[in-house]
């Protein structure tokens, strides 16, 4: 139970006080209602005794009394017997004193911790102790006890009367008659021989003081000075001191006492109008179903205490009238009762005060003490004369004399009730009367020791109703003894209460034995005992009171050593709910609000729902709509588990209640919880949405919302911006760059205010989710939007500082248009659980910074057709309609870079929904016409783009930038073909007539790579005069070049373009464009190289400049998949710094090369050095193009797009082996650093010897059929020839997967390092020169010798020993399949010393025994550099095997 401001044995004792009656003259009653109070309310504040009592108990002992109070109360007979229930017009009394007290503004709460639940909650309830306190004094008097009946009666009779002794004389016959004649059950007496007391009042401003004294004296001759009293009074008038304040301690009293004598008032309401005494009873719940009247109070929810309301029209909002919430005007206003109006006591000084004090505690120690003292004696004295008889025998003498019981009902009552009624001069009543006043004089030794043995007694004769009233009085008595000799018998008072409960069917005396124990138990901390009491006596007769036993159950639970806290919020929620019944509406709201505490967010959704629907229906009722708006916002922005008609019943009474909240403020609109915002999924998108195709034209992509997010794109295309800035700005990032986000969400970077362009749209897009499962109807969606214009002057900033639209959107008007235009959607369904985006517009027209703090709305539910009742039977869907806002939150990213921002949970901004406002852009369109989706490797298609200046700016400095920078090219205006020449013969190269050649010798065209200007990722568009002008649109040609590598390709182009203004906040713009290439197989060219064996004198092209011959596998690799039937190779073209094509070789005579599917063709070229060049620094870098074309069209590879795509080819791969390069030498410092740098000499010596750096172009054309049409397709494949002897493929290899590799724990031994024989092995060519056949007489000479002479010719650019070894065994197979027997003759060693590229000659002479056929080439060349003279001879390769034919003549 909650605190209490008494302590419980003061509680007990004031429980039960001595009753006196009081019995007033017509002439005293006017002298006390000069103070607006009759004589008993007068003496009603000084009844408690501030000094002890003492008393004499039977056996002579002084016995203390302490603290007394006495009750005094005026005389009011009823003819009605005693009943066992309480009047209406108590129970409407009760009723009032809880509604008129109610928890005070700011009192202290309690807060209570138990594990993870933080509860604040009333530590007291003084509605409960002020319930308890009247519902004890309203008890009607019982015959089975004598504690509430009268003890004494004050007989008050004025100074004034004209002969005061016959008016006492009157009042004390009028007392006797009351009491003895028996026509009047109430009131009752305590003994027959009552005190009465005599009280001579005297008014001091009226009366003759003299008089009054004389009167008093006859009055103590004649009634004893112990038997009356002189109580002077109204020692000042009215008029007298009015400014003088006297303390008023009747007011704290009166309010109850007139709330308790309402029954003179009971005929003044109709019971029609019982509800008019409830301050919030609605008039909802005063209907048809009205089937019981308990408490006082109109009761229409027979129901379980959880159900959830449903769409009743008795229970909906919607049929809710006007309800009078405040109690000082709906509660009986005590000052309009009749005889309080005015104050108290006016015409009483302190004085006055204290003789009404001093004639209380007169009247109680020498009166009312001495009188029950005298009748305890009495009565002790019979019960001891009687003790000496035995029990039998006294029991069956009480039968003979007529001294037993007569039945208390007639015969046709059931025999279920509370047993016998003793006549008052049973002897077991007169032990309960001793018992009675030994209580009431704080004798609880003797009181509990009569209680015992009445109660054997009464439990003898199965009177059960005595019974239980002595068991109640005994345990009561057993508490309060000091010193407590003797436990509490807790077991008493539940017999009690089940005797008065279910015997008796006395649910009041049930409930003040209930009362009693559990604040006994309660003191005792046996807070689980007085809970499970407190719920046993609920019941349904009454509502107040099972709800006032409910609340205090719970505040046992909850006050537990162990708090059960669950245990008091399901009870706190049975309270309320009984509260609800009871009509006390702001204790029901209290008891759920404390009950709420428990449940919030700990997963009790259904219990949630009902208890916050609860209290928004309260708090309605109430008036309180802020609170019942909170309510059900908890209901419809958590994850219901209601049903889908249950939450459109939340959903329509939260309307109704926010419409009514909002009816008179139509400028702030409070925020809608429906449906839910996902904040973090909110999108901005910056500028037009972009135009489609038109026709033949494809638009660039861009960026639009309907994109997915890609972090590596992003990262992507925020590098290709790096490169287009840099090359903007002379290669050089700025530092405050910022790339480019047109659309921003939850993963770009928002750290900063994006830029957006004055006349550009935004558009927001909104991720809406409608949790219910009903639908939801949106209508006029706009954002809201708060905008701060530029400061251009200061009278500008302080007009229009800051400008916001919420004013005119909240009246549905969209003003403000000349500043941001807002875009209205009209309808925006929303299906059950459905998660929708909406996407809105704004429309800036100035400059200067702009917040999207929210969106506007209209919710409905989407039950249109549902017609609420109006007399005209319209559909009153506007009801239901309400408009409010949302307000955006979003939350930036969690910070993590500092150790606090790990330790807490920071977030950053966010400001993607405050854009900058900047002022006008240019704007650029890109379309391309002709552009394919599929390509053939190496493929070359002509395509054109078109740039359009959509803006009213102009716009400058047009560049592109690509992933594939290789795939494409503007061309070089230098090389650009001129259209007509390309288009005769449908071809995108620049072609001329083969003019007639012999012996297919190339034709050289000498180009520097600056003509082709474009060598860098960056490329800036030749559009004329470098600047788009406004509305102005130009189309350039766009050579594509289908890429190597076969399968689809994602190919991304990033335009950028700047305005022709400087200095803006936004420096520049770009454009997106993404395309998807299917690249099929083509051809595939495989090349090498091999030094030719013709010495170089020998040959009469290259004058002396040596010769290398280079062969060329073409395969045809096409599966067909494209239609192609057959690829010609057209063309053969070389470009190289050092080395030309000079002739075709090829032993075909067919000129044409034909390839179908899977064939493959060989061709054979000779390639010499370039011519040498004159040492100008210009000339250094020119590239040599030789051209050797295979039809009868010669493609003049050195223009547009044969050599851009050349050239971008060298570029790309250039700039690959850089960003490969640093990892690699990396790599191999470790392993070389022991080397000698004689190592690094020799591998510059091989790598010049070997260094070929010639780079072949197959040019081929394809014949497609197409939709029964022939086309030609074209296009060319790049190898790059780098060193003799190794081949190069013009495929990419394929990248395979990587096997596992083992796990190697010890570090191996670094590779010894081996010296590139293979290398060395070709730093002298040889060649042998003889005649192929020789003729010789054998016969005649036997001995044939043949001059051979052996060139030797030094291919590096060192000097080199050379050692020539004649004799030695060959080991190479062809020697030995050849008949060998022929020698050397002469000198068969040479040591020689090479200068670089020298050529020498040697003649030898080889000796032949007979004719046959012989290999010449049997000597065995060595040579090494000379300046690495430790280093061994290297073997040099030898050419193919020299045969000699000898015949015999």
């Amino acid at each position: 139970m909650a605190q209490c401001v008494q302590s419980v044995q003061e509680f007990v004792q004031d429980s039960f006080v001595p009753m006196v009656a009081v019995l007033c003259s017509e002439e005293a009653e006017r002298v006390t209602r000069k103070n607006n109070l009759n004589f008993a309310e007068l003496l009603r504040p000084f009844c408690r005794l501030t000094s002890e009592g003492h008393i004499r108990d039977p056996n002579n002992q002084m016995q203390v009394v302490k603290n007394l109070r006495i009750c005094v109360n005026n005389v009011a007979t009823s003819p009605n017997t005693a009943s066992s229930a309480l009047s209406p017009a108590q129970r409407r009394m009760l009723n009032e004193v809880v509604l008129s007290c109610q928890p005070q503004e700011g009192a202290v709460s309690h807060v209570i911790t138990a594990g993870d639940y933080n509860l604040n909650f009333s530590a007291t309830t003084p509605w409960f102790e002020t319930y308890r306190e009247n519902f004890l004094q309203s008890m009607p008097a019982s015959e089975h006890e004598f504690l509430n009946h009268y003890l004494a009666c004050l007989l008050v009779v004025s100074s004034t009367e004209s002969v005061p002794v016959e008016q006492f004389l009157k009042l004390s016959q009028e007392q006797h008659r009351i009491q003895h004649s028996g026509e009047y059950t109430n009131p009752r007496w305590f003994i027959p021989n009552t005190l009465k007391y005599y009280v001579l009042l005297h008014d001091m401003n009226e009366g003759d003081e003299q008089r009054a004294e004389t009167v008093y004296e006859d009055m103590k001759q004649r009634y004893g000075s112990q038997g009356c009293y002189l109580l002077k009074m109204n020692s000042r008038t009215f008029s007298d001191e009015v400014d003088e304040q006297i303390p008023d301690p009747w007011s704290q009293y009166l309010h109850r006492s007139n709330l308790q004598n309402q029954d003179i008032l009971d005929d003044l309401a109709p019971s029609v109008n019982n509800a008019d005494c409830e301050n919030d009873i609605s008039t909802a719940e005063v209907d048809c179903h009205q089937t019981t009247d308990k408490d006082g109070v109109p009761n229409s929810l027979e129901s379980h205490p959880l159900q959830l309301d449903t769409v009743s029209t008795s229970g909906s909002l919607y049929t809710l009238g006007a309800v009078n919430t405040d109690p000082k005007t709906g509660a009986r206003d005590p000052e309009s009762l009749p005889g309080i109006s005015g104050s108290h006591g006016v015409c009483l000084t302190l004085n006055d005060h204290d003789h009404i004090r001093q004639f209380l505690q007169e009247f109680t120690f020498r009166g009312l003490l001495p009188h029950i003292e005298k009748n305890i004696r009495q009565l002790n004295d019979q019960l001891v004369s009687r003790k000496g008889l035995s029990r039998s025998l006294f029991t069956a003498t009480k039968k003979w004399f007529g001294g037993g019981k007569v039945p208390e009902k007639s015969i046709s009552e059931p025999k279920s009730t509370c047993g016998l009624l003793y006549p008052p001069e049973a002897p077991e009543l007169q032990i309960r009367k001793m018992a009675d006043l030994c209580f009431l004089v704080q004798h609880y030794e003797l009181a509990y020791n009569c209680y015992h043995t009445a109660k054997k007694d009464f439990l003898s004769d199965q009177a059960m109703l005595y019974a239980a009233g002595a068991l109640e009085m005994a345990a009561v008595s057993a508490f309060l003894q000091a010193g407590a000799p003797r436990p509490y018998p807790a077991h008493y008072m539940d017999t009690a209460i089940q005797t008065y409960r279910d015997v008796c069917k006395n649910m009041v005396l049930a409930e003040r034995c209930a009362l009693l124990s559990a604040e006994i138990l309660k003191s005792q901390s046996k807070y689980s005992e007085a809970a499970t009491l407190l719920i046993k006596m609920t019941s349904e007769d009454s509502d107040l009171r099972s709800a006032l036993l409910l609340e205090q159950a719970a505040h046992c639970f909850i006050n537990m050593r162990i708090p059960m806290v669950r245990k008091f919020a399901f009870h706190m929620i049975l309270a309320g709910h009984r509260f609800s019944k009871a009509g006390q509406k702001r204790h029901a709201l209290r008891c759920y609000c404390q009950a709420m505490q428990v449940y919030k967010e700990r997963g009790w959704s259904l219990a949630e729902d009902h208890i916050n629907f609860t209290i928004g229906r309260q708090s309605f009722t109430l008036r309180q709509p802020e609170n019942a708006v909170t309510a059900f916002r908890e209901i419809l922005t958590n994850d219901s588990r209601q049903t889908a008609t249950q939450q459109g019943a939340f959903l329509r009474e939260y309307l109704f209640v926010y419409k009514s909240v909002i009816a008179g403020n139509e400028v702030d609109l409070p925020p809608l919880p429906l449906p839910c915002i996902l904040s973090s999924a909110t999108r901005i998108y910056f500028g037009h949405d972009r135009r489609l195709a038109e026709g033949e034209k494809q638009a660039a992509t861009h960026v639009s919302l309907d994109q997915e997010y890609d972090q590596d794109l992003a990262a992507m295309w925020c590098n290709l911006e790096e490169q287009l800035v840099a090359a903007s700005n002379r290669g050089i990032v700025p530092v405050n760059f910022q790339p480019t986000q047109c659309c921003l969400n939850s993963q770009t970077d928002n750290l900063r205010s994006p830029l957006a362009v004055v006349e550009e749209p935004i558009i927001v897009e909104l991720t809406f989710r409608n949790p219910l499962k009903v639908s939801l109807a949106l209508s006029n969606l706009s954002l809201l939007w708060r905008f701060t214009a530029n400061a251009a002057s200061p009278s500008e900033t302080s007009d229009e500082s800051s400008i916001t639209n919420e004013e005119t959107l909240s009246l549905g008007v969209t003003q403000n248009d000349e500043i941001v235009t807002t875009e209205v959607i009209q309808e925006f369904q929303m299906d059950p659980e459905e998660t929708k985006m909406a996407r809105l517009r704004l429309l800036p027209h100035r400059t200067g910074q702009l917040n999207i703090v929210g969106v506007v709305y209209n919710l409905a539910t989407a039950l249109s057709g549902e017609k609420a009742p109006s007399t005209e039977g319209q559909q009153t869907l506007d009801l239901i309609v309400v408009r409010g806002r949302q307000d955006l939150k979003i939350q930036g990213p969690r910070l993590n870079q500092t150790k606090e921002d790990k330790m807490l949970v920071r977030h950053g901004p966010d400001h993607r929904l405050d854009p900058i406002i900047t002022p006008p852009m240019p704007l650029m369109e890109v379309f391309f016409l002709q552009f394919p989706t599929a390509l053939l490797c190496g493929e070359i298609r002509k395509a054109y783009v078109e740039f359009c200046n959509v803006s009213s700016v102009a716009l400058c400095g047009l560049r592109v930038v690509s992933t594939h920078p290789h795939f494409f090219t503007f061309g070089s205006q230098a090389t650009t073909p001129l259209s007509p020449s390309s288009t005769e013969n449908c071809s995108a190269y620049k072609t001329m007539v083969a003019p007639p050649q012999s012996n297919w010798v190339a034709s050289e065209v000498l180009v520097s790579p600056e003509d082709f200007s474009q060598l860098s990722g960056v490329m800036e568009i030749p559009i004329d005069g470098n600047t788009l002008q406004p509305g102005e649109s130009t189309q350039l040609p766009l050579w594509l070049r289908g890429p190597d590598q076969e399968g689809v390709h994602e190919i991304s182009f990033l335009f950028y373009y700047e305005s022709t203004e400087k200095g803006l906040k936004m420096s520049h713009r770009v454009l997106r464009h993404t395309v998807f290439i299917c690249a099929s197989r083509s051809l595939s060219v495989q090349a090498s190289a091999c030094r030719s064996s013709v010495p170089p004198h020998h040959s009469q092209d290259d004058k002396g400049s040596g010769g290398t011959l280079v062969f060329i596998d073409v395969e045809n690799i096409n599966t067909s998949e494209a239609g192609v039937q057959e690829f010609h190779i057209v063309q053969v073209s070389s470009s190289s710094q050092h080395w030309r094509l000079h002739k075709c070789i090829n032993p075909a005579k067919d000129k044409d090369c034909k390839l179908t599917s899977r064939e493959r063709a060989k061709l054979c070229f000779r390639a010499t050095r370039c011519k040498p060049l004159q040492a100008t620094s210009d000339a250094v870098q020119k590239y040599t193009f030789a051209d050797l074309n295979l039809g009868n069209e010669q493609i003049i590879s050195s223009s547009t797009p044969c050599g851009d795509f050349f050239f971008r080819g060298c570029w790309t791969s250039e700039s690959q082996r850089v960003n490969v390069a640093p990892s690699g030498r990396s790599s191999s410092n470790k392993s070389q650093s022991s080397v000698s740098t004689e190592d690094t000499d020799i591998n510059n010596i091989v790598k010049k010897c070997n260094e070929l750096d010639l780079n072949i172009i197959v040019i081929w054309k394809a014949y497609v059929v197409e939709d029964n049409k022939q086309l030609i397709l074209e296009g060319q494949l790049h190898v790059a020839l780098q060193t003799i002897g190794k081949e190069a493929c013009s495929l990419l290899p394929k990248e395979e997967a990587q096997e596992m590799v083992l796990l190697k724990f010890k570090s191996e031994l670094p590779p010894p390092v081996v010296l590139p024989s293979a290398e060395l092995s070709q730093l002298i060519k040889s060649n042998l020169h003889y005649p192929e056949t020789y003729t010789h007489p054998f016969v005649q000479d036997s001995i044939c010798v043949v001059p051979v002479t052996l060139t030797l010719s030094n291919c590096s650019l060192a000097q080199v020993d050379v050692i020539i070894e004649l004799r030695h065994k060959s080991t190479c197979q062809e020697s030995l399949e050849v008949h060998s027997s022929f020698t050397w003759v002469g000198q068969t060693e040479y040591k020689l010393q090479l200068k670089p590229q020298e050529v020498l000659c040697l003649t030898l002479r080889a000796c032949f025994l007979q004719a046959g056929v012989y290999n010449l080439n049997t000597p065995r060349v060595l040579a090494k550099p000379a300046r690495l003279g430790a280093m061994c001879e290297t073997s040099q390769q030898t050419a193919s095997p020299a045969l000699i034919i000898i015949n015999n003549a």
